[in-house]
């Protein structure tokens, strides 16, 4: 495990002390958990990107052309 030094402005340490109370976890869990949660929205991110980068236009619309033309279920209308 790595030790890291972080100088944050006395609002933001007051609002994490207070939501980590709220929470019942320590200020280092929440500020763990809270920049897991963003690293992980950015590599999806990243990660839709090059999947879209791979897409073809061609192939979804060969794709869509053998779904049939049938109206939707009643369930299914809006």
């Amino acid at each position: 495990m790595s030790t890291i030094s972080l100088r944050l402005p006395e609002s933001i340490h007051a609002r994490l002390r207070d939501l980590a109370r709220r929470e019942g976890i320590s200020i280092n869990q929440l500020i763990t958990t809270a920049l897991a949660e963003k690293i992980s929205a950015l590599m999806t991110e990243d990660y839709l990107a090059a999947r879209a980068a791979r897409g073809s236009r061609k192939k979804f619309d060969a794709a869509l052309s053998r779904v049939s033309d049938a109206a939707p279920e009643e369930s299914d209308r809006l």
